[in-house]
């Protein structure tokens, strides 16, 4: 049977997104109804209301969540109701070729596990709304496939769960799965936004002997030191190339760039040492061409490679994580800066905007 829900709906790009009753359809075979407790703010969701990415209005926004399991359909496994949940937008299929080399943030079947054939979501107006990658988090209830799920512990805290599906899975599944960062290697991270608090975390994981973050906010690289990075530069008031050189005796081995510009991408390739690799996690508009030095490229065999979702397996990655958290080893706590309800998602685009906040969560349950 088919629902009335509240959702934060985004009608045009760019616009602001209005709380509305939509109607949600009963979970398919191979789907789950998720009644979704946190929703972490992301900055893709904000380039999508800017109209910076293009958006499918009407669109309901959020793919970073934690939940309950409400009610599974007859071909689910592994989920039943009442399990807490978290959510990843590289949902996978399991059996094209990428997903059996273990790499399921190329699935080449994404998009056909999300086709069904009556729309998930509804409109007043009978329209049909989109759910951005199959979730839709920003909602009181959800429909989503299976493979964008994941279970956790009931012990573990939902809403430091929340960031696990994009932010933290982002981060540390760059430095360990696209990077593959050894002991003793030295790193920089550019942006210290969640994405980047994550990377740098997990580069502490990895034992590297010196993370260094660059950011141009000063509260962000004041927090930056608490997640474990070594040393700050100021790229409001520095060359952070050349900083990051003197720093190092002659560059990094391994660069993560957070942010999503082509001067930050050209950056972290020009800070790397000899041999070094610079990887990509934020997405850098189609506008914004890269410039960069060829001989580097070769003479100086240094690689710029990109990391969709920081390459993750989720399945496997997001309980690793929750281990990690329990042992105290991963601090998602405070990564949780500030919290807003559903009906306050535009102060809390707003407040990520003005900078100095690690992550803004959703409280789902909390509205007028």
């Amino acid at each position: 049977m088919s629902e009335e829900i509240l959702a934060a709906v985004l009608n045009e790009a760019p616009g602001k997104l209005a709380l509305e009753t939509v109607r949600l359809d009963a979970p398919g075979p191979d789907e789950v109804l998720v009644d979704v407790h946190y929703a972490g703010l992301c900055r893709s969701d904000l380039h999508e209301i800017e109209g910076v990415w293009p958006a499918s209005c009407p669109t309901v926004l959020g793919h970073e969540a934690s939940g309950v399991v409400r009610e599974a359909g007859d071909r689910v496994t592994g989920l039943r109701p009442g399990d807490h949940v978290v959510t990843c937008l590289s949902s996978y299929c399991g059996t094209c070729r990428f997903c059996l080399a273990g790499r399921l943030t190329l699935c080449a079947r994404r998009g056909q596990l999300r086709a069904r054939a009556a729309p998930v979501l509804t409109n007043a107006a009978g329209r049909p709304v989109h759910p951005t990658a199959g979730l839709g988090a920003f909602a009181t209830a959800m429909v989503a496939h299976q493979h964008s799920l994941v279970r956790i512990p009931d012990t573990m805290p939902l809403a430091a769960a929340s960031v696990l599906g994009c932010a933290v899975v982002t981060g540390i599944g760059a430095v360990f799965r696209s990077a593959r960062v050894e002991p003793g290697a030295t790193t920089a991270v550019l942006g210290c936004g969640g994405v980047g608090i994550a990377a740098i975390q997990g580069a502490k994981l990895a034992g590297a002997s010196q993370i260094i973050a660059v950011d141009t906010n000063e509260a962000r690289l004041k927090d930056a030191l608490g997640f474990g990075a070594t040393a700050t530069v100021d790229a409001s008031s520095t060359d952070s190339v050349e900083a990051v050189r003197e720093l190092t005796g002659g560059g990094v081995d391994y660069s993560f760039e957070a942010i999503g510009f082509a001067a930050t991408v050209e950056q972290s390739f020009a800070m790397l040492g000899p041999g070094g690799t610079a990887t990509v996690l934020g997405l850098v508009p189609d506008s914004q061409p890269l410039t960069i030095r060829a001989a580097e490229l070769f003479a100086l065999e240094k690689r710029l490679q990109g990391a969709f979702m920081g390459a993750n397996q989720f399945p496997t990655d997001i309980p690793r994580y929750v281990r990690f958290y329990e042992q105290g080893r991963l601090d998602l706590d405070s990564m949780l800066s500030a919290f807003v309800g559903l009906d306050e998602l535009g102060d809390g685009f707003a407040r990520m905007k003005q900078g100095g906040l690690t992550r803004v969560i959703a409280d789902i349950r909390r509205h007028a």
